[in-house]
């Protein structure tokens, strides 16, 4: 099997079954030399520092309704909110001052109706802040809307597809949702320029190997410049509330097929990593991801953007834990970058 890694890492790609071979494997010493081989890439192209994004939970209202979400919009558990664009900027100049160079805007999938508004948020950040790099996370848009937000100054789009399979992804979403449209935003994104962003769950509910070989080929000839690999974690008011969670393991072992398959691109030591282990960033850093997304959200508003249950949000995963996550990561061998952090293809 450790030819297999070693073919991945000269050639940067598997076939289908040599993939699927590879997350069968069992070997915590294939695994172990798997996620080197991962690290060593990272280090080799980004050297030992880690980019930091500074996440805005704008509001967690959603229109959709994915049976794994616990901002679905037919949760009547959880007390909605939604940021003003003065709340969104006083986040943004915190984080700045705290040394941030990129703010993420995520939140729930909002109506066409407020598009106009994000375009004049955005726009807003980018006059206030124009050194600093905006990405946008905010779910499937009109062609139209995704142009006007890179207009405005959005440079970066993250949109994970979760799953390339049909029947799975039926499994996940109401009937008036749709895989093609999730693919062909995510088409446009590319077109328009932005740095683009995608990426799985792992371990969601039916999932299979065979599945998430197709999700590799899929993340192999899309070659986005993002790729955010998390485990499921379920939520309590949710379809999907009595499903275990994803596996660490196999979490941390896409994430290292992923830096060996596309060296340059950014991937985030997830907060759901974190969520699951409380050394899950870590362990993320030293498979090979080189980015950390701190929450730079009103403090009172955090716990309501409550995606799955006991989401991190406080110590090492808030902005203002900025020194306890660089302890942190000075503990493993890395340091915070506080560069803007662009995708550099070579």
């Amino acid at each position: 099997m450790k030819h297999l890694i070693d073919k991945l890492r000269s050639n940067r790609r598997l076939d289908a079954e040599e993939y699927k071979a590879l997350l069968l494997c069992r070997d915590t010493a294939l695994a172990a030399y798997l996620q080197g081989l991962a690290r060593e890439e990272a280090l080799a192209r980004f050297g030992n520092k880690i980019f930091i994004r500074g996440l805005i939970e704008i509001t967690n209202r959603c229109r959709n309704n994915c049976y794994y979400c616990g901002i679905r919009k037919e949760n009547r558990n959880i007390t909605r909110y939604e940021l003003t664009q003065e709340e969104i900027l006083s986040c943004c100049h915190e984080g700045y001052r705290l040394g941030f160079r990129t703010f993420v805007l995520q939140g729930g999938e909002a109506p066409a109706v407020k598009d106009e508004g994000m375009v004049e948020t955005v726009a807003a950040i980018r006059q206030s802040f124009p050194d600093c790099a905006i990405t946008l996370s905010l779910g499937e848009k009109s062609r139209e809307a995704y142009e006007r937000f890179f207009l405005a100054g959005a440079n970066r789009y993250l949109l994970r597809h979760e799953t390339c399979n049909e029947r799975h992804y039926r499994k996940l979403h109401p009937a008036e949702m749709s895989l093609s449209h999730r693919l062909q935003c995510l088409g446009w994104l590319k077109e328009i320029g932005y740095q683009v962003g995608t990426g799985i769950m792992v371990g969601s509910p039916y999932q299979t190997v065979d599945y998430l070989v197709e999700d590799i080929l899929f993340i192999e000839r899309f070659h986005p410049e993002m790729i955010g690999i998390g485990p499921f974690l379920p939520h309590h008011d949710t379809p999907f509330s009595s499903f275990s969670s994803g596996d660490m393991e196999l979490t941390l072992k896409l994430l290292s097929i992923f830096r060996l398959m596309h060296p340059s691109a950014l991937i985030p030591a997830t907060t759901a990593l974190a969520t699951l282990a409380p050394d899950g960033r870590e362990r993320g850093i030293l498979a090979g991801a080189n980015v950390v997304m701190p929450n730079l959200s009103p403090s009172h508003q955090r716990a309501k953007y409550s995606l799955y249950d006991n989401k991190a949000s406080v110590g090492a995963e808030a902005a203002e834990g900025l020194q306890k996550l660089e302890e942190r990561l000075k503990g493993i061998g890395y340091e915070v970058s506080k560069e803007r952090g662009d995708y550099e293809n070579g």
